[in-house]
């Protein structure tokens, strides 16, 4: 039987409804990377998102969402479970070989360039935005975020000459504490909220021993929440050997920030190291910045 013909028009019309809402639906899409889950959050575009990966832990709405893995370690059929139509990954992703292998499969991967350098986050953002079509919301934090980064600037430029010798202590549960060198993220944030790597002098991440410490004598250690814990806390840091022959373990001067806050080089990371600045040149309270950095008083 066939159907009247207002009948029969009522039926496309709501097709063609059901289409036109399927196709404005987001695509569903997972983000690799804390840096560009921050900013997606940060520019309010979560709808469609579905998975993470491990280093992706802030806001509470990522945190929330299934993990497919480390960023660096990432498995194809982990991802494919969450049947994602779209990634964007940050510059530290891979295997490529893998981010290859779901393109073959036919999902959409975003490369996002920019890496960890303070003056790549204004384009970071920008490309991010880009993305997920938010270019608007994008240019408007991308101010903020170069607001942030000259304002540090000229924090670390009255801070010239005065540097304090700092230490970076990297550490996870069951590793031997690493102290940060040259071309390291901890260097960077040193140097950024104007302080002098006391370990400027090797490459790289290394464990150093009693008479490196006493020979560099850092004057202040910075060290993360997660890596302070993955020490065992502040008593067990300063057994660590030789640190207690150093200024720093003398006068038991610590600052512990926020991890991802600090290191993920996302929106953050600029009011982060402002934090990080005012903590080293406090007078020595235990003043502590929501999400940020403080200086920790026995």
């Amino acid at each position: 039987m066939m159907l009247p013909s207002w009948l029969s028009w009522l039926a496309s019309l709501a097709l063609l409804v059901w289409h036109m809402q399927a196709s404005a639906a987001p695509p569903r899409t997972v983000l690799i990377g804390s840096d560009v889950a921050e900013i997606v959050a940060a520019l309010d575009d979560l709808e469609g998102v579905v998975g993470r990966d491990d280093t992706s832990q802030y806001p509470a709405a990522i945190a929330a969402l299934p993990s497919v893995g480390y960023l660096r370690q990432l498995a194809a059929e982990g991802i494919l479970t969450l049947a994602p139509e779209r990634l964007i990954v940050g510059a530290a992703a891979g295997p490529r070989e893998v981010l290859a292998q779901l393109e073959a499969v036919g999902v959409e991967v975003v490369r996002i360039e920019q890496g960890t350098s303070l003056a790549e986050l204004p384009d970071k953002v920008l490309a991010v935005a880009n993305a997920i079509g938010r270019d608007a919301e994008g240019e408007a934090l991308a101010i903020e975020v170069e607001t942030d980064l000259a304002r540090l600037e000229a924090l670390r430029e009255e801070a010239q000459g005065a540097e304090l010798s700092a230490m970076f202590l990297l550490s996870h549960s069951g590793m031997t504490p690493m102290a940060a060198g040259r071309d390291t993220a901890g260097q960077a944030v040193i140097e950024a909220a104007g302080a002098r790597n006391a370990f400027a002098g090797f490459s790289g991440y290394k464990a150093v021993g009693a008479e490196a410490l006493v020979g560099v004598a850092p004057e202040i250690v910075i060290a993360t929440r997660s890596g302070l814990a993955g020490i065992g806390g502040e008593a067990r840091l300063w057994q660590l050997p030789g640190l207690a022959m150093t200024p720093a373990g003398r006068e038991r001067n610590l600052i512990v920030c926020d991890d991802q806050a600090l290191l993920g080089f996302g929106p953050r990371t600029p009011a982060t190291l402002m934090a990080l600045h005012a903590a080293l040149h406090s007078a020595g309270d235990a003043t502590v910045i929501e999400e940020g950095c403080w200086r920790v008083t026995s």
